[in-house]
């Protein structure tokens, strides 16, 4: 197993994510002995949180009760949508019912952290149709909700339709109007939009793991296309299972490259991520020197971030640019 050959210098741990795949189609038995495996070899705190994806078609409450056993203790379920047809779109195998009953089974099975996954702006879809779905989830009182434009990925079924003009993605101005119109929903309903996508009721609920990513704290990643990240180094193994599986065999750690990060590069990819985020960026580290410091009172006044506290947080309108607002701050 590649936990085997990972640093040594890495954890102790005080979160666990079992995704970036579906781990729920294993058998119970193989992953029971995943998490078994990564629980035995690395240090976790007390307090872990151990986030599970799921599908909702792969789900019982009998199951899910054993997930409960196995420590997990945040659920994130892969809904997308509760309008059948969209689904149908999608390719999930999953129906708006069997979403439904699956997350009344969460609860039933005594998950007090609930996280589920929608997707909006999808080809033809009107706003109205997407906040029925908002509509039909918050009934369930979900501790966090992930909600992600649809993406027109290359060389997958809905990028190949996208190339033969067989369907378009919505106009800019619909894909804003999808935006801020979720946000408003969730927000005046209680939630704290505290990333781009993510919503949190209350900032306990904040995805621990993720946040790792948006502060640049340390992170280990186990898996093919995993990856890492330790001090001013991060690593990525190889993407091709077969690929991945021969150098564990011959006991080789399955990385396939690694970089470090100068100085510069980690301060602009701290300003990219703290602006994808509430928590914010150091307006020192914004503006070396009260550098570019003209361009932050002009986004101030455009409504785009706010300045409290020599910290500058992106507003909601800010998280809507957020691609684009760290391409106004370049390197020295």
């Amino acid at each position: 197993m590649e936990c085997r050959l990972a640093p040594e210098n890495v954890g102790p741990f005080d979160s666990l994510y079992v995704g970036g795949g579906t781990p729920s189609c294993l058998p119970d038995s193989d992953l029971e002995r995943l998490v078994q495996l990564i629980r035995d070899h690395f240090l976790f705190s007390e307090d872990t949180e151990c986030t599970l994806e799921a599908n909702p078609d792969d789900l019982t409450v009998a199951r899910l009760k054993r997930f409960r056993e196995l420590g997990v203790n945040r659920l994130s379920l892969g809904v997308q949508s509760l309008n059948d047809q969209e689904l149908l779109f999608l390719g999930r195998r999953h129906s708006s019912v069997q979403a439904e009953r699956a997350m009344g089974w969460a609860r039933e099975a005594g998950f007090l952290n609930l996280s589920v996954d929608l997707m909006y702006a999808l080809p033809g879809q009107e706003p109205g149709e997407w906040e029925k779905t908002l509509k039909r989830t918050l009934p369930f009182s979900p501790e966090h909700l992930s909600c992600y434009q649809l993406t027109l990925e290359p060389h997958t079924p809905l990028g190949r339709m996208k190339e033969r003009g067989e369907l378009a993605p919505p106009a800019p101005e619909a894909e804003e109007e999808f935006f801020l119109r979720t946000a408003t929903f969730l927000e005046e309903r209680g939630f704290l939009h505290y990333e781009v996508s993510n919503y949190a009721f209350g900032a306990e609920h904040r995805c621990r793991h993720n946040l790792k990513y948006w502060t640049r704290s340390p992170y280990l990643g186990l898996g093919p296309s995993a990856h890492s990240h330790l001090g001013e180094e991060r690593w990525w193994n190889l993407q091709d299972i077969s690929r991945y599986c021969r150098a564990l065999e011959r006991g080789k750690a399955p990385v396939a490259g690694r970089e470090r990060l100068s100085t510069e590069q980690q301060r602009l990819e701290a300003i990219m991520l703290g602006l994808r985020t509430r928590l914010g960026v150091p307006l020192d580290l914004l503006c070396p020197g009260g550098r570019d410091a003209h361009v932050v009172e002009r986004l101030r006044q455009e409504g785009v971030v706010e300045v409290r506290d020599a910290m500058v947080f992106p507003t909601t309108r800010g998280l809507l640019l957020a691609d684009s607002l760290p391409l106004l701050f370049p390197g020295s």
